[in-house]
C-alpha cells in the first residue's frame, strides 16, 4: 500500500491518540509557566525552555537552578537521575527509529514518557507513513507543552484557580494504554514479569526510588527469558515462506492436471 506523507493528513491521524496528553500537558505546562512568572523571569523564559529542554521535571528544576548559585556537576547528576529512564526508552525504540532519516534527531529529542507510550504501542492508520506519524505525535505533544508554558508565563500572575490533582490525567492515560495492550496480547509473560519486578522493587526501595531499579530488573529478567518467550510466540510467515507455499500449491496443481 502506498504510504501517505501529507503533513495535514498525518497530523489528523495522530491527533486523536494525543488528546489525553494534550489535556494534561496544557495544564501542567500552564503550571510551569506560572512558576516561571512568579519566580521573576520574563514570560519567554518558559517558552524557550519548553522548546529547547522539553524534559518535564527538569524544567521545573531549572527554575530553581536559575535562582540559586550554579553547580554544573550537581545539575548534571540530578538531571541524569531524573531522566535515566529515557535510556530504556531509547533502547526500546531502536528498531522503530531505523530508517527515519533526518527526523531521527528530533524523535530522540522529543521522546518523553507520553510520546514513548504512543509511538511504541500504537500502529499508524493504514496508508500513513510510520516515520511521519511518529514525528507528528512527537511534535503535537511538545506543542501542547509549549503552548501551556507560554500561556502560564504570559498570564501566570492573573491565574488563581486550583490545579491540584490534574497530574492524575497522565496516570489514567498510562493505565488505559496498558489495558489495551493487555487485551491485544495473547502471551502476557512480559506483563507478569513487569508486575512482579515492580512490586519487589517498590517494597525494597520505596515509592520514591523504585523506578530505575525496576527498569534494570525488567531488562535483566526479560533478557534472560528472551529465548523462551520468543519460542512461545506464534510464527508469522514472511514473504519467502508465503511465496514458497504458493509455489508448492502450483506444483501440486500441475501434478494433479498431469
Amino acid at each position: 500500500m502506498k504510504q501517505d506523507h501529507s503533513t495535514l493528513k498525518t497530523l489528523y491521524a495522530a491527533f486523536p491518540s494525543t488528546i489525553p496528553i494534550m489535556t494534561a500537558f496544557l495544564f501542567l505546562g500552564l503550571t510551569y509557566g506560572v512558576l516561571v512568572n512568579v519566580s521573576g523571569f520574563p514570560w519567554y523564559y518558559a517558552t524557550l525552555m519548553a522548546l529547547t529542554i522539553f524534559a518535564g521535571s527538569v524544567e521545573f528544576l531549572c527554575v530553581h537552578w536559575l535562582i540559586m548559585p550554579f553547580h554544573p556537576l550537581q545539575v548534571f547528576a540530578l538531571t541524569l537521575m531524573v531522566n535515566a529512564r529515557h535510556l530504556f526508552y531509547g533502547i526500546s525504540m531502536l528498531d522503530r527509529y531505523k530508517g527515519t532519516g533526518w527526523r531521527k534527531l528530533y524523535l530522540i529529542f522529543g521522546l518523553c514518557d507520553e510520546t514513548f507510550s504512543i509511538n511504541y504501542t500504537i500502529e499508524p492508520p493504514a496508508g500513513i507513513d510510520r516515520t511521519s506519524f511518529m514525528t507528528a505525535v512527537t511534535a503535537l505533544n511538545q506543542s501542547y507543552w509549549v503552548v501551556g508554558a507560554t500561556a502560564g508565563g504570559l498570564f501566570g500572575s492573573y491565574l488563581t484557580f486550583n490545579m491540584q490533582g490534574l497530574g492524575f490525567v497522565l496516570t489514567a492515560m498510562f493505565v488505559v494504554i496498558f489495558l489495551e495492550q493487555w487485551l491485544k496480547q495473547k502471551n502476557r509473560a512480559a506483563a507478569y514479569v513487569g508486575f512482579g519486578v515492580s512490586l519487589i522493587c517498590l517494597l525494597a526501595f520505596g515509592s520514591e526510588q523504585f523506578i530505575i531499579p525496576t527498569m534494570l530488573g525488567i531488562l535483566g529478567v526479560l533478557t534472560l527469558l528472551r529465548r523462551p518467550l520468543e519460542d512461545k510466540l506464534p510464527a508469522t510467515p514472511g514473504p519467502e515462506s508465503e511465496s514458497g507455499a504458493a509455489h508448492s500449491r502450483v506444483n501440486v496443481k500441475e501434478e494433479g492436471n498431469a
